[in-house]
């Protein structure tokens, strides 16, 4: 096929993209994996994550689902990023963050930008160190940009709450690789990392099965508590906040228990049992949610 001018091509990637992320955060709020915490939140909050959804899905979108060559993926994302600094955005997701929330720092987006860029080049984490670096790119922003939309983001970048926002985010980030192991799988990528999967006996061929081998449910449980301790850690941060950013943290942290739960329910089966464990974790968000409001631990 003939190509285009190139810069034309990205900004048309960047494009779809926008759109197609603007209609899934519209049919997610309508589904049940919607924060269910974050339905309950005035409009005007409401607006401001519902226009930070689209931009993070839109770079996701662009990471896993871009057309054409890994170089290409990342020189839409570029392209993206670029768009990201324009004091006049084109992209339509990006033209409405500048509307409805244009106090959000940038920083938390370029990150999650780079992490998609290393998508298109690393495929595995050797170790869990290097997974949680990894983390610190692809799910750790995301709390800050939410602490920020509330303005209960700490100016002192050490602050424990921070810390504790990105020990939350990055348990959601490990609980999601561990359901989405097939998904990622297809895409080329493993982030159960090396070590363990040499640990556990675990081939990665293992990950192509119908049904989790008792070697990989293993596995996948050992990550979970992992999670878990790393979820016990930040849920703290929910006890620093006040009203509606209490509330919206809340429920992610419920989310994570909901989701430590599916795992354990489904015995680590992430292959066999996933949909399971889905509706499992949609189910029991609401079970969580009162208790992680309080910011009490397990």
């Amino acid at each position: 096929m003939v190509r285009g001018n190139a810069v034309g091509d990205t900004a048309g990637t960047a494009d779809a993209a926008a759109a197609s992320s603007s209609a899934r955060v519209r049919s997610a709020e309508a589904a049940e994996n919607f924060p269910v915490a974050l339905r309950v939140l005035p409009t005007r909050h409401r607006t401001r994550l519902q226009a930070v959804y689209a931009v993070v899905r839109t770079i996701d979108d662009l990471g896993d689902e871009g057309p054409g060559t890994p170089a290409e993926r990342v020189a839409a994302l570029e392209a993206f990023r670029a768009d990201l600094h324009s004091p006049r955005p084109r992209s339509p997701v990006l033209a409405a963050l500048a509307r409805d929330a244009p106090d959000l720092p940038t920083e938390p987006f370029d990150r999650l930008i780079v992490a998609n860029v290393q998508d298109q080049h690393v495929a595995s984490y050797p170790t869990w160190d290097a997974l949680l670096g990894y983390c610190a790119l692809s799910a750790d922003p995301i709390g800050r940009i939410v602490l920020a939309l509330f303005g209960a983001a700490p100016a002192d970048p050490t602050s424990p709450v921070l810390r504790a926002s990105d020990a939350v985010c990055t348990a959601l980030q490990v609980l999601e690789h561990c359901q989405d192991v097939r998904e990622d799988r297809v895409r080329g990528r493993v982030y159960l990392p090396a070590e363990d999967l040499d640990a556990f006996g675990v081939a990665v061929e293992e990950l192509d099965r119908p049904v989790a081998t008792p070697r990989l449910r293993a596995l996948v449980l050992y990550e979970t508590e992992r999670a878990e301790r790393l979820l016990d850690e930040g849920a703290a941060v929910v006890g620093a906040l006040r009203g509606w950013a209490r509330l919206a943290v809340a429920g992610y942290v419920a989310g994570g228990r909901a989701a430590v739960d599916a795992l354990r329910r489904v015995d680590g089966d992430v292959l066999g049992r996933a949909e399971e464990a889905a509706h499992s974790r949609r189910r029991d968000v609401l079970r969580h949610l009162p208790r992680a409001a309080r910011a009490s631990r397990p």
